[in-house]
């Protein structure tokens, strides 16, 4: 998949000139100051980034403009990390324009400045939504503008912390490899610490009739074909739009509410008061603020639902959840309390669960999490089960054990995907508040490394031996 719109390189570059200018004069990034070490005869990487997706890159840059080294890992070929150029089926962005989104207070470094430097302030008027591509590639141009240090079709296949590193046990096409870090950051978004919600109705039909909609999925074998799609969000409303511009020949989308969500209330706490300090309040308000967001539910943007109401063989059918889906062979008979449906094809948008079990390389880790069932016991939304699933994390992002000692080393892996919302709030994957959890991230890590290497610290402290002041500059009285 390429940029769906030629840049202008000279407009680029000296865009990357103004950005190293800006940095020059904020003195960024700081230098290095954290002690070198080694492990089983390699160096010890000061910290390991899983996921060069938008969060990975922004908490790199973070960590580098703090004078800390970080490397990043990511299963994907290089430029199609996250989403945006494999699996996501939006045509634009849900997020307004002029958001700073992964910039880190660096002006040069914004999507507007990118855009407008290579295609005019006229044209970025004129721009309404973000195109998902043109995104991508913005991100993937922030990688090099910022020297990120990325290693692709890098596999992670176990996380084992000890005391004082954290192993990442790894496979490329050629090898398979360890490395050894002093701190593991998991940058591994919206599915980081599990995978797609696949409901129990479809799990005795075949594979070959039907995906989730986090799947990678060739929708030109849908032309011709009726496809069904479950659910009312903005992923639904992408692929039975999808499905439809490549030739289904009907979608039926099915919708357990009696109506669509009308209103998006995560956006009625989206202010800086919020971002700062939702991770301070108590648990109960933490709880009560995210089962209110989940229970609402977020709706489909405007513009998602008429990509798919503007075909006349696209139909939706409220309060029609799915009760059973009966593989015939050739297609699905799905059965709701209003009808049933003859289907060749079924998407299922149903979101994504936090399982650490069905993720191998969290094996060594997954019996020792301690999690918010653990932590508090809610007096409202008690079946909440993202919630109940959703780490107890330290104010760093950092995992904590579940019964202390049992595996040391565990906080040394820090959680800033999704999954973090419950306790630091929607810092760690969401474009609008992701300078502030990368910002929050690095200046913890940057205290913890700092602590843990006090007595080198200290040490060079006392050999510090760079005068100022020589003794020629004044005369002894008398």
């Amino acid at each position: 998949m390429t940029s769906i719109i030629l840049s202008n390189p000279q407009g680029l570059l000296a865009l990357e000139q103004r950005l190293a200018q800006d940095l020059a004069w904020l003195d960024l990034p700081a230098k290095g100051w954290v002690p070198a070490g080694m492990v089983n005869g390699q160096p010890l990487l000061e910290v390991a980034i899983v996921g060069a997706g938008m969060a990975g890159l922004a908490a790199a840059a973070a960590l580098g403009n703090l004078g800390m080294v970080a490397r990043v890992f990511d299963s994907a070929p290089e430029g199609f990390e996250g989403p945006w150029a494999t699996t996501a089926r939006m045509e634009t962005l849900r997020s307004p324009k002029q958001l700073t989104g992964p910039a880190l207070g660096l002006a040069a470094l914004t999507f507007r400045a990118w855009y407008e430097a290579q295609f005019g302030t006229d044209a970025w008027n004129d721009l309404d939504k973000i195109p998902r591509l043109l995104w991508m590639d913005y991100l993937r141009w922030y990688r090099r503008a910022m020297k990120i240090d990325v290693r692709n079709e890098h596999v992670v296949t176990n996380i084992v912390p000890f005391a004082d590193y954290v192993e990442l046990q790894m496979r490329t096409p050629s090898r398979t490899l360890s490395v050894y870090a002093r701190r593991v950051v998991l940058a591994t978004g919206r599915a980081g610490l599990g995978g797609a919600s696949v409901p129990e109705f479809i799990q005795s039909a075949s594979r070959e009739r039907w995906a989730h909609s986090s799947d990678p999925l060739d929708y030109s074998m849908l032309s011709g074909r009726r496809v069904g799609v479950v659910g009312a969000g903005a992923s639904a409303m992408d692929s039975a739009g999808t499905a439809l511009e490549n030739g289904a020949a009907r979608v039926d989308v099915l919708i357990r509410r009696s109506d669509i969500p009308r209103i998006n209330k995560a956006k009625g706490a989206g202010n800086p008061g919020f971002i700062q300090g939702y991770v301070d309040l108590p648990d109960e308000w933490k709880w009560r603020i995210r089962h209110y967001i989940n229970a609402q539910q977020v709706p489909p943007p405007r513009a998602s639902v008429l990509r798919v109401t503007r075909h006349a063989h696209a139909h939706f059918h409220l309060g029609s959840p799915v009760l059973r889906v009966i593989d015939q062979g050739q297609t699905l008979r799905v059965e709701t309390p209003r009808t049933n449906f003859e289907l060749d094809f079924l998407i299922l948008s149903t979101g994504f669960v936090i399982d650490w079990h069905s993720r191998p390389e969290y094996a060594t880790i997954a019996p020792h999490l301690r999690v918010w069932g653990d932590r508090y016991t809610p007096t409202e939304g008690v079946d909440d089960r993202e919630l109940l699933d959703s780490p107890d994390l330290g104010p760093s992002f950092e995992f904590q054990e579940k019964h202390k000692g049992e595996l040391p080393g565990l906080s040394r892996i820090h959680c800033f995907c999704y999954p973090a919302t419950l306790t630091h709030g929607t810092v760690s994957g969401d474009i609008p508040a992701i300078s502030d959890g990368a910002t929050r991230l690095s200046q913890g890590i940057a205290s913890l490394l700092y602590g843990e290497n006090i007595q080198e610290h200290y040490a060079q402290l006392l050999a510090f031996d760079d005068p100022e002041v020589f003794g020629d500059e004044w005369r002894v009285a008398g």
